[in-house]
């Protein structure tokens, strides 16, 4: 379906997963990651990058939808070369299960942590995340947070895909419940012939506070959680530069990653 090729121009951001995050692993556990899996994979676009580096790298996608998993075998995995099909693995499996395989880095993108709504499921899947890894090993944790990030509102881009043309892109954040610290999240797509596509993705949310998140990990048994927060320059602008940082000013809106290290 056109939606997920529309995702993953507009959302995903594969190659700087797969050569900026290895070295954080790198630094925490003094180890290059080759084993990697992905949760909540979708059409595995961070999988397929992540094999093509060399013959050691191999990589796992799990996912409970079908549907994008069969785009990611159509799409993705088919333009793999024979070798690289090899060493990637794709898997319908709630990520709340550990997997018999153990990997060096786990990783969980796009906010999908927020899908588990009660502290049970979190920790539940943050204990199978821990029972699948090695020793050392790291799951990264893609967040989110900020005062803009829960305020009610639109927020508008337009980037190119290939094959489609200039495609108009509408993140919706819906009202929040401060006492559940449960939100709603559209996205939405206008293509250039003037389609629309409502609510191509929805989202509902819990959203984790990052000491929260620290706790869970903790009594998960990883040994310690490591936040990279995006630094800024003099003008308060975001650099893109992520650095370990214990505590930081609350912007209005943030992304950043929490690192839980076996």
């Amino acid at each position: 379906m056109k939606k997920y090729l529309l995702y993953e121009h507009g959302v995903q951001s594969p190659r700087w997963q797969t050569d900026y995050l290895p070295q954080f692993h790198q630094w925490l556990t003094r180890k290059t990651p080759y084993l990697f899996r992905e949760d909540f994979c979708g059409t595995a676009r961070i999988s397929c990058e992540w094999v093509k580096q060399s013959d050691r790298h191999r990589a796992l996608g799990l996912d409970l939808d079908p549907e994008p998993l069969r785009i990611a075998r159509e799409r993705n995995v088919s333009k793999l070369t024979d070798q690289e099909k090899s060493r990637i693995g794709l898997k319908r499996q709630d990520v709340r299960t550990r997997t018999s395989q153990k990997f060096d880095m786990i990783g969980a993108f796009n906010f999908s942590c927020f899908t588990f709504l009660n502290r049970k499921d979190l920790l539940t899947y943050f204990k199978a995340a821990h029972a699948s890894l090695k020793k050392p090993g790291t799951l990264f944790l893609e967040i989110a947070g900020g005062p803009g990030f829960v305020e009610p509102g639109h927020e508008s881009r337009k980037f190119s895909v290939p094959g489609v043309g200039k495609v108009e892109q509408i993140w919706e954040q819906h009202q929040y419940d401060p006492i559940t610290a449960i939100n709603d999240y559209s996205i939405h797509f206008r293509l250039p012939d003037g389609t629309w596509l409502q609510d191509a993705f929805q989202y509902h949310w819990r959203i984790w506070g990052i000491s929260e998140l620290r706790e869970a990990l903790q009594d998960a048994g990883f040994r310690k959680s490591v936040v990279l927060w995006e630094q800024v320059d003099r003008r308060g602008r975001g650099t893109g530069e992520l650095l370990p940082t214990e505590s930081a000013e609350l912007p209005e809106s943030y992304v950043a990653y929490l690192v839980g290290v076996k």
